[in-house]
Parts: C-alpha cells; structure tokens; sequence
C-alpha cells in the first residue's frame, strides 16, 4: 500500500512483531539489570561472566602497560589537567567497563542464556566417573606411553644398527 511521502507501508506478520517485542523487552531488562531466569543456570553463568570478566581485565592490563610508557605520556597536561594520567588510567577502566557490560549483556540474553541453562542441566545428567576408575585410567595411560616409547627406541636402535650395517650410516669418532 502507497503511503505519504512515496514510502510503502507493509505488514509484519506475528513471529515478527513478537521478535521485536521480545527485543525490546530483552533491552528493557538489561537496561534495569534484571537477571534473566535467576535462578537457573547460575554456576554457567556465572563461570561465563568470570571467565570474559578475567579476559577483560588481561586486555586492560596489556592497555595499561602499553600506555604507561613512563613521563612521556604521564607528563601531558591542558591548563593544568593531567591528561596523560587520565589517558593511562581511563583507557583501561573503559576497556574493563565495556567487557562487564557485554558479558553482563551476554549471559542474560534470552538466547545465551536459555543455551548455558540447558548446558548446565546436561552436565547435571552426566555419569561422572569414580576417583578410583579416573586413577586406574590414569596409570593405564601413563604405562602405555612408557611402553610405546621403550618400543619406539628399540626399533630406532635397530634401525640404526641396520643402516649402519649397510653403510647408510657412518659411525661417528667418538662412539
């Protein structure tokens, strides 16, 4: 339908409409803080939030180091402002502000979340092993490796032996 102006007017359908308003309603809430679905899920969550928490605070002492680069930077000042030392200090806290508002973002929208909630009740599901099995497969491990090398050099001897034989290989003075 032609409407003012030369714009088309169309309808949405619903699945649309309800997008949007789920949209809007997901902003509204991180907007007033509110956690989504509080209680569940909230050992992902909030290893989730720990974990990009930790990333962001390396990120802004890498920034930190970076920038502090002595007097040179610290020394900047406008009317007698130090710039330099807000530079040095503000960049980081930013950098830290903005990775706790996408991850505070990230583990409370809707979708994330639903998918770290079913994460967390599938682990919940699974059939952990016993400290005694995860020892008896530890030490099976460990002496198949040990066994695999000691074959490995056998047959690295062996070969050598072979090719040395065969004039392949020279013998060095000192052996």
């Amino acid at each position: 339908m032609r409407g003012q102006g030369g714009w088309t007017r169309r309808r949405i359908g619903r699945r649309q409409a309800h997008e949007a308003c789920v949209g809007i309603k997901w902003m509204e809430s991180v907007v007033a803080l509110k956690i989504y679905k509080r209680g569940q899920g909230k050992y992902t969550r909030s290893i989730t939030f720990a974990a990009g928490g930790l990333i962001g605070a390396l990120v802004a002492h890498y920034v930190w180091k970076e920038l502090d680069v002595g007097t040179e930077l610290g020394g900047w000042s406008l009317s007698g402002f130090p710039v330099g030392l807000c530079v040095v200090y503000g960049v980081p806290l930013l950098i830290v502000a903005g990775i706790v508002g996408l991850m505070y973002m990230a583990v409370n929208k809707p979708r994330s979340a639903d998918f770290m909630i079913a994460t967390e009740g599938e682990m919940k599901k699974v059939s952990w092993s016993s400290r005694r099995e995860v020892v008896g497969g530890t030490k099976v491990v460990i002496a198949t490796t040990f066994i695999l090398a000691l074959m490995l050099w056998a047959v690295d001897l062996a070969f050598g032996f072979f090719f040395m034989e065969i004039g392949v290989l020279q013998k060095v003075a000192g052996d």
